[in-house]
């Protein structure tokens, strides 16, 4: 029904995502879905935009109920795969985008890094509000699909802000949602507003010998230090609270400050 909201999902870690699976089977009954992802793992593409990749889209499916429902890929970055569902597939304006599931939590100073909220901001240039929802898992399943995550919970937390959001819009000055998901949530978990934190939340774990720099020069391990991260922000209540962290963003990445201020201190 043309009447019915049109949502598009998508995700970084590929079409194949359990996590984006989740999505579809949480949001089937808001409206018709348009399923768009990278072909592969997109983990940490950010907002890139690859000049020397093939942007050809291939029909394919995603497990939905007893059956499946069509879906597209294409081997792109998670940005590249909105863009292409925006101005290729959609047959009509689309009403929300969310991105995710995604296998791992974005906070702190790093989210720009993250694809999930790569593709939401993405959303967020065409106009159109977006979700970017991740699950807490141990960083080991960040690169790698597995089954063995239960996405339950962060599903449900998905269709309640999707129907928000639907529902409402977003309020003024905010074009996306960052929604954090603690291992330990349950459907009564509450949810509370944040701001993203100026700290890092991923750390490169200590080493103290050249070859375990060789090694460990890709890993991370979340660290969180309670003395320096703001109360306020997704990685406090998040991490520290183990509450759902909500973090309204704006593609508007001028600083809050006036510009006159900056002016005059540079005269």
């Amino acid at each position: 029904m043309a009447d019915r909201p049109l949502i598009l999902i998508t995700n970084d870690d590929g079409i194949d995502s359990p996590g984006l699976h989740a999505v579809a089977r949480a949001v089937v009954d808001l409206g018709d879905l348009l399923i768009m992802a990278p072909s592969t793992q997109q983990t940490g593409a950010g907002r890139s935009y690859p000049t020397n990749v093939d942007r050809t889209i291939f029909d394919t499916h995603v497990p939905l109920a007893e059956g499946r429902h069509p879906a597209y890929k294409a081997k792109v970055s998670p940005a590249q795969a909105v863009a292409l569902a925006i101005r290729e597939l959609a047959q009509r304006p689309i009403d929300l985008c969310i991105s995710g599931i995604n296998f791992g939590e974005n906070v702190g100073s790093g989210v720009t890094i993250s694809g999930t909220v790569g593709a939401a901001i993405e959303a967020a240039c065409f106009g159109i509000p977006a979700l970017a929802v991740s699950l807490e898992t141990p960083t080991e399943y960040h690169l790698h699909h597995s089954d063995a995550i239960d996405f339950t919970v962060a599903a449900q937390f998905t269709r309640f802000f999707a129907a928000r959001v639907l529902e409402r819009g977003l309020p003024e000055q905010v074009d996306l949602l960052k929604i954090e998901v603690p291992a330990s949530a349950t459907p009564e978990t509450p949810w509370r507003t944040s701001r993203v934190s100026r700290q890092r939340y991923y750390q490169a774990p200590p080493t103290n010998h050249k070859a375990d720099r060789v090694v460990n020069r890709f890993s991370y391990q979340p660290y969180v230090d309670t003395e320096l991260v703001e109360p306020d922000s997704d990685i406090y209540v998040f991490a520290v609270d183990k509450l759902v962290s909500v973090t309204p963003m704006t593609i508007d990445l001028t600083a809050p400050v006036e510009l006159t201020t900056v002016t005059d201190f540079l005269t």
